[in-house]
């Protein structure tokens, strides 16, 4: 039993999770850097390219958004995204709603395929990310949902991911009550907890099966 600091929060830990053994976590950023490296190497030139100038020709602005987001041990970092709304000043703030008047026409589709994520396996090359993980969350509800529920900063006791074991059980999108936010937190310290390779890999698998069917929450 013992205490680690996560940002400014003090959290107990009383046992070791399968992510806290140096074994585990080599494998698992072996992973990252070589699922990272194929797909930045391959095919996501050609995403930017397609992508990069749709945007442009769409909306004024930058192709990419970046914003600080909670990573692990409450660290912050750099989170890149292709942008899928306008130039706003309420980003760091509000989440994506369904009909959101922020977001340009070539955004929603971005946001609808989860295209938008796809920067985010630079943040897993330069190790601030895994390709599985928990989410990570804006810096502003990370601030607000460590006051509100239980054991929150659990989630921030392995590196965010890309994609995640709640995203893919049906707690994606807005959270419009604290309920569906306990929900994530729920499932992803579920995940630290029963952490496997090949659940990394089952869970890649349902996030392009999800993505290819599309996604109801997925806005």
């Amino acid at each position: 039993m013992y205490f680690e600091l996560l940002g400014n929060v003090p959290v107990l830990c009383i046992r070791q999770e399968p992510l806290s053994f140096a074994e585990n976590r080599f494998r698992k950023r072996v992973f990252d850097i070589a699922f990272s490296l194929l797909f930045l190497c391959t095919l996501f030139p050609i995403i930017y390219v397609i992508v990069g100038l749709t945007i442009k020709i769409t909306s004024p602005g930058p192709i990419f958004f970046k914003q600080k987001r909670s990573g692990e041990d409450g660290r912050e970092f750099w989170c890149y995204k292709f942008r899928s709304m306008k130039v706003n000043t309420q980003s760091d703030t509000l989440q994506a709603t369904l009909h959101d008047p922020r977001k340009t026409r070539f955004g929603n589709f971005l946001r609808k395929s989860s295209i938008d994520e796809l920067p985010q396996f630079i943040n897993v090359l330069m190790g601030d990310m895994s390709v599985v993980g928990p989410r990570p969350h804006m810096l502003k509800h990370t601030e607000q949902y460590s006051q509100l529920i239980n054991k929150y900063m659990v989630r921030h006791f392995v590196k965010p991911g890309v994609t995640g074991w709640a995203q893919v059980t049906g707690f994606r999108g807005e959270t419009h009550e604290l309920w569906q936010m306990e929900g994530r937190v729920q499932r992803d310290i579920w995940y630290i907890e029963h952490w496997t390779f090949m659940l990394d890999l089952y869970i890649i698998y349902k996030t392009v099966r999800n993505a290819l069917e599309g996604e109801k929450e997925a806005y």
